[in-house]
């Protein structure tokens, strides 16, 4: 059975959501330079590439990074076909193959966009009526191939918000270029990191 990496490569220069702090590697010890070993200093935002939104990233007093179940993370997901589309409706839901999947991710044609070096406003996104309608089927996990679910610029984040205050963990910035749609086990691991807003993760995808 494949087993496909998705996730983006953290590096100086990747493009971020507007605003973010980006991600930078700087070197503090180098073995060309006469020291012991290699290290270095990295800083970045705390969704900066393939990343989790959990409910703290919006809702206050939601749970954090370090507290999703990891029944959330790991288990049985389809990736569902919505390249063609700039957006994504309760119609295409319906239309869907969806089934009684619980974790959904999304192939779009954000991911024939993932090389450009600069950011894009008009993203496929996730919209509010297709966030109620993953609720109402009790999704625990979403996920996309773009830098952000929602609309760029949405006023009141309502899409955000809807899956977040049900319990819906929210996975961005996926690289699903080279992966068939279908049903699959998806492995999301993001950094463990305490009171975490949000989590740079590694996530696998096996078909």
């Amino acid at each position: 059975m494949p087993l496909y990496d998705v996730t983006l490569p953290l590096r100086d220069g990747m493009p971020v959501f507007p605003g973010d702090p980006p991600f930078k590697m700087e070197p503090v010890f180098q073995v060309e330079k006469g020291d012991r070993f290699n290290l270095s200093l990295i800083t970045m935002g705390s969704h900066v590439g393939t990343h989790v939104d959990p409910p703290s990233h919006y809702i206050h007093g939601g749970s954090t990074a370090d507290l999703i179940p990891l029944e959330t993370l790991v288990g049985d997901g389809i990736i569902l076909d919505m390249t063609g589309r700039d957006r994504i409706d309760s119609d295409a839901l319906e239309k869907s193959h969806m089934g009684h999947h619980t974790r959904i991710l999304f192939k779009t044609d954000n991911s024939f966009r993932l090389t450009e070096q600069h950011f894009r406003e008009d993203f496929v996104h996730l919209t509010a009526h297709g966030a109620e309608y993953l609720t109402e089927k009790r999704v625990i996990l979403v996920g996309i191939d773009g830098m952000s679910i929602e609309q760029f610029n949405s006023p009141g984040a309502v899409v955000h918000r809807e899956l977040l205050r049900a319990g819906v963990l929210i996975l961005e910035g996926l690289n699903l270029l080279d992966v068939p749609p279908g049903p699959c086990e998806i492995f999301c691991l993001p950094l463990r990191i305490q009171g975490g807003d949000g989590a740079p993760a590694r996530v696998l995808v096996r078909m």
